[in-house]
């Protein structure tokens, strides 16, 4: 059957031989479908695969992110057979049985289906991507839905615990080993790694209590608990988490490690935080096996990567990395830490937190509360026979002081700072109290980076865009007359938002002689931007616009992360 479809797009030019070719050696390597081969290589879009299809047989396609379907209808489908012939039951009418499907001309399939229901079956066209997102989703047990723990709570089932200064710790610690309480929580924290999210903020208010998980950068909202179930949900996070239940005035901090499946493990960075109407918790989700630590797959432009592989690789010197919390400063560095790894290396860093551990490499957690901040901890490494060094963050003078010295004494330091863009870190350096001569003498480079969205690669669509908007962008107008400008049209494998993954934009500004000549005579910001994008650097909005030209993100996203030059 799926030979037919591939013999069908040949004859009507969609693909050329070679592309058939491949594909049917992907199928045979890797199974699945000859349709959804074709699009996992990039030769037909699912878009216009499910409209030849469509047109070819004469029917309609669906759009399954649309649908509600009925729990009843789904039932008529065993998940077996649904997985086995990839199709999904929409609704029915009478003694017939709509179903989506990826292939309508699988005769077989429509004949089991009809044979299993005893109804006529009337198939409609969906993507592949599509159907397989609609099984996971239809065919999730409801015990395991977050609806489906959530009936399990009745109104009599638990007590409200009053918001007093003495808590009944036995009634707390009675609802926080409810079962529905921890079933709850385990399955806040497996959504979040299902859906790709980077936190997750469990948030109470006056009148209701809300989850929210950031995915790709955004913040979405997922489900709204009962009010009744705040403290106990808090509590058993921080059970969890090792921290004390009692204490509910002063902040927390504290770690979750879960061993899932597979023998995937999955680590969860908790803070906790008093508020108005209770206590606030955001996880930040550790996933090691999402690290990415090729360089090259970053997002680094050529001449940006040759710059800061340049700096990282000479023998002392510092390189500064900047941009706001949450902006992969951390997987830039641990990069460079990668890169650099060698047994012949005496690497250690001071972090807070530690986000990662890397083989190889010593980690040292800092804890304000018993004295060991950076300072301390920079300090200590000079008498550790240290080759490079990596502090977490420049923030005060002191750090700032030491971090400088190593540099300039034969140690190759690596560092963050929060400011907008690289030029700008010369001046915050400067009001820490640096003197200019030992900025321009110990820093090998700087870099900005800012973290955009990705267009959906299932559902990239061209869109159309008047020369002018490209051109206030900061297009030049040469480029602008020839640049194709793509976004998402919104599909089942993005949750129609039009974006998944993110890339990151990068500003590079490697101390030429020129900037170091400018940084001792006390340029201003404005004059280091001017001289670096003279010597070759690109600005964080350029970088943003060379990635929307590649058709790697919108123009909404590049104004959304960066700012005009």
């Amino acid at each position: 059957m799926t030979d037919r479809i591939g013999e069908l797009l040949l004859r009507e030019k969609l693909i050329s031989p070679e592309q058939l070719k491949k594909a049917i050696e992907e199928q045979k390597k890797s199974g699945g479908r000859l349709g959804y081969n074709l699009t996992k290589l990039g030769f037909i879009t699912e878009k216009d695969l499910t409209a030849f299809l469509s047109r070819q047989y004469g029917i309609p396609t669906i759009d399954l992110s649309a649908q509600e379907i009925d729990h009843e209808i789904i039932k008529l489908i065993p998940e077996d057979v649904a997985q086995k012939y990839q199709v999904v039951p929409i609704s029915r009418t009478g003694s017939t049985l709509v179903v989506a499907m990826a292939d309508p001309s699988n005769i077989f399939a429509i004949d089991d289906i009809k044979f299993l229901t005893g109804y006529n079956v009337e198939p409609l066209v969906a993507s592949d991507a599509a159907i397989k997102t609609s099984i996971e989703k239809l065919y999730e047990s409801p015990e395991m839905g977050l609806e489906g723990v959530l009936t399990e709570f009745d109104e009599g089932e638990m007590e409200i615990i009053k918001d007093e200064e003495e808590v009944d710790l036995t009634d707390l610690k009675k609802a926080v080993e409810d079962a529905p309480v921890v079933k709850l929580v385990n399955l806040i924290l497996t959504d979040a790694i299902k859906k790709g999210a980077s936190d997750i903020h469990i948030e109470p208010y006056e009148k209701h209590f809300r989850v929210r998980y950031r995915i790709d950068g955004i913040l979405m909202e997922v489900m709204k608990p009962p009010m009744k179930l705040k403290n106990a949900i808090v509590s058993r996070i921080k059970i969890m988490s090792q921290l004390d239940i009692a204490e509910r005035r002063l902040p927390q901090d504290g770690r979750i490690k879960l061993k899932l499946s597979k023998n995937k493990e999955m680590d969860y960075r908790v803070s906790v935080l008093p508020t108005l109407f209770g206590e606030k918790v955001v996880l930040r989700l550790l996933d090691k096996s999402n690290l990415q630590l090729d360089m090259t797959k970053l997002g680094f432009e050529e001449k940006a990567l040759k710059d800061f592989m340049n700096a990282i690789h000479k023998p002392w010197g510092i390189v500064l990395v900047t941009g706001p919390t949450g902006s992969g400063k951390t997987t830039t560095l641990y990069s460079a830490l990668s890169e650099l790894n060698k047994i012949s290396e005496n690497i250690s860093t001071a972090e807070d937190p530690v986000e990662f551990n890397l083989m190889g490499i010593n980690q040292v957690q800092m804890h304000e509360d018993i004295g060991l901040n950076f300072a301390a901890s920079l300090r200590s490494f000079l008498r550790q026979d240290p080759d490079i060094i990596m502090v977490g963050e420049i923030r005060d003078y002191e750090t700032a002081e030491i971090a400088i010295k190593a540099a300039l004494t034969g140690h190759m330091v690596l560092s963050t700072l929060h400011t907008n863009d690289a030029p700008s870190t010369v001046n915050r350096l400067l009001n820490m109290g640096i003197e200019p001569f030992l900025v321009s003498s110990s820093c090998n480079l700087i870099l900005a980076q800012r973290l955009a969205r990705k267009i959906c690669k299932d559902c990239k669509v061209k869109m159309p865009i008047t020369e002018k908007v490209l051109i206030d962008l900061g297009v030049p107008q040469s480029e602008a007359q020839k640049m194709d400008v793509c976004k998402g049209s919104g599909c089942a494998v993005c949750g129609g938002t039009g974006y998944k993954g993110r890339i990151a934009l990068y500003e590079v500004m490697p101390f030429t002689e020129t900037i170091k000549e400018l940084v001792l005579n006390g340029a201003s910001t404005a004059e280091i931007k001017r001289a670096s994008i003279k010597d070759g650097m690109k600005s964080l909005r350029m970088s943003g616009i060379t990635k929307v030209g590649e058709g790697v993100t919108t123009i909404e996203e590049v104004l959304r992360v960066t700012m005009a030059d």
